[in-house]
């Protein structure tokens, strides 16, 4: 495993990596509020194939803050990766998303076919849409909240305590959410504190209506294959995700029993499930 830091336009970037870096790229792409350490299971077993990239996105890991005023949206996250990709001298690669990165991954592969040889989705299909029923009230929470400026971080005496808080929050086991949690604290005074921006736990005041995702979708032309978790996540309603996958042209749907994070669970099945689909 080696330390990525490198920089894009107007950013400083960093990531983990792992493999010779003469083999096939595979890029990866983690969930919110993670970072690149959430692949530390399951990219060793993928990289005697691929050198494998996984990336922290902007305001997570240890990837630098967006600027005050800035806000995170799924746009401009496709446009960091896309600048890394750049950065990292990587004109077509394969494509792994997990959750916020599984959205992530699917819009980078619509924005840029030519750069995507295969995508490989972890519990998500496109980024989280708006039906329209709580639209207001998400945007006056939102704009209430931008306002108010951001609440003390939490302090952790130690490194177990702060996996424990972790655990009770994701329902990832702590010893599993390890990894992530070593990479996503800095040392304080007294203590430890989490090192991702603030910013990120906010009501995001504006998201994509269902139907601009599934626009989105249609034009998803990468080879693509999605690992859901069995029973599902509150948030992937398994009728609203046979809409989306059905948007999709070539797109091979795999269930498994576990959590939300397949790949940390699961890591052996998950790296037999990509080394399937790649």
């Amino acid at each position: 495993m080696r330390e990525l830091r490198f920089e894009i336009p107007g950013l400083e970037l960093a990531g983990l990596s792992w493999g010779e870096p003469d083999a096939p790229p595979l890029v990866m792409i983690h969930g919110w509020l993670d970072n690149a350490a959430s692949f530390s299971l399951l990219a060793p077993r993928l990289a005697e194939r691929f050198h494998v990239i996984a990336l922290d996105l902007p305001g997570h890991g240890h990837s630098q803050h967006l600027p005050p005023g800035a806000v995170y949206q799924h746009v401009d996250y496709v446009r960091a990766i896309l600048a890394a990709a750049d950065a990292l001298a990587l004109p077509r690669f394969h494509l792994l998303g997990h959750s916020l990165g599984a959205g992530v991954a699917t819009m980078l592969a619509v924005a840029a076919p030519e750069r995507v040889r295969g995508l490989a989705l972890i519990e998500g299909l496109g980024p989280l849409g708006d039906d329209g029923s709580r639209t207001l009230e998400r945007f006056r929470e939102a704009m209430a909240i931008a306002s108010s400026g951001n609440r003390p971080l939490r302090k952790f005496t130690d490194i177990d305590e702060a996996a424990r808080a972790r655990a009770i929050a994701s329902g990832l086991d702590a010893t599993l959410a390890r990894p992530i949690v070593e990479r996503g604290l800095r040392e304080v005074i007294g203590g430890h504190s989490w090192r991702s921006d603030p910013r990120l736990s906010k009501t995001t005041a504006i998201r994509l209506a269902e139907t601009q995702v599934m626009a989105l979708l249609l034009g998803l032309a990468a080879p693509t294959t999605l690992l859901l978790a069995r029973p599902h996540a509150p948030y992937l309603e398994p009728e609203a995700m046979q809409i989306r996958i059905d948007c999709v042209d070539d797109i091979r749907v795999t269930h498994m029993d576990g959590g939300h994070h397949l790949h940390l669970e699961h890591p052996q099945a998950v790296a037999d499930w990509v080394l399937a689909a790649f």
